[in-house]
């Protein structure tokens, strides 16, 4: 039976409460949405567009092409960074998810005091940057910490030098760096391994497979998303490290700690070099992209089959 028009005109609309609860948490965020979109896309543009100036002290808003670019690449402290961004990012990422597997796979053996061992081993993330540059520089100050304490203790020929000298200093970054971030990777390894079927591990069991062979074949694979993510959190982090460098070694000794993130600061804000610096910070920018684009890309294409 069809609805008279006139029955369909006398009904009341959307009550003002439905509709203020439709529109409330628009304008709750939009404040923050166009924040973001100034202060973090806007800036972004802003920095682009820099790189293709001549910009020093102060912006410069002539367009001059790729001269920044080019100067970029004939600095031999670019090359000093990219080499150790490859020498940290590559040790950091390879022995955060070593470490935090590890740890992973010893706390889901049930044993005893996991509640007291996981925060433990979390902790570190908690801390800054900062925080833990500062406390590693104590500790591996050849005058202060480690070798003084051993020397103390009668080993006198003990000797740990890494923070003052070029050739190790940048694995000092890497063992601060891998301190805070590998509790993080056991966590994400733990959770992955919890969400394992516990049926297909005792289906390999029965049919005779060693331990070993259990999580080189079965739980390893699984852990694929894993393994993507901690790779993609511990890239991005490497490219962008600052605040550790600095708190650490402050690029040095010389420039032997010397990462895009430090240049590209140092070039911007104490050699007048805006442009340079910009175009630094657009290289950057590209290789974050280039690692989490293809992630996102794949995230999306699951989620849409």
């Amino acid at each position: 039976m069809a609805h008279s028009p006139k029955l369909a005109l006398a009904r009341p609309g959307p009550h003002w409460r439905d509709r203020l609860q439709e529109i409330l948490p628009r304008v709750v965020l939009a404040p923050s949405c166009a924040a973001i979109l100034v202060f973090v896309y806007g800036f972004i543009l802003w920095t682009i567009y820099l790189s293709f100036t001549n910009s020093r002290l102060m912006p410069v808003y002539e367009f001059i092409g790729f001269d920044a670019h080019i100067r970029l690449w004939t600095q031999q402290n670019w090359y000093v960074a990219i080499k150790n961004l490859a020498i940290f990012g590559g040790l950091y990422i390879v022995v955060c998810m070593g470490v935090g597997l590890t740890l992973a796979i010893l706390l889901d053996q049930k044993i005893r005091g996991e509640g007291v061992l996981r925060p433990i081993y979390l902790y570190p993330m908690a801390l800054s940057f900062i925080v833990t540059g500062t406390a590693w520089k104590w500790f591996l100050n050849p005058g202060l910490g480690l070798d003084r304490t051993m020397h103390a203790w009668g080993f006198t020929s003990f000797n740990f030098d890494w923070l003052v000298n070029p050739d190790m200093a940048i694995y000092t970054v890497v063992i601060a760096g891998v301190w805070q971030a590998a509790g993080f990777c056991m966590a994400m390894f733990l959770a992955g391994l919890r969400g394992i079927d516990g049926e297909i591990l005792k289906a390999a069991q029965m049919d005779g497979a060693s331990p070993y062979a259990i999580y080189r074949r079965i739980v390893i694979p699984l852990l694929r998303p894993a393994f993507l993510s901690a790779v993609i959190v511990l890239s991005h982090m490497a490219i962008k490290s600052y605040d550790l460098v600095i708190a650490l070694t402050g690029g040095g000794p010389g420039n032997a700690t010397e990462l895009p993130s430090t240049f590209m600061y140092s070039y911007t804000f104490t050699r007048n070099q805006m442009a340079v610096g910009s175009a630094s910070a657009v290289i950057m920018l590209m290789t974050v992209a280039a690692v989490m684009i293809p992630y996102i890309y794949s995230e999306l294409r699951e989620r849409g089959r």
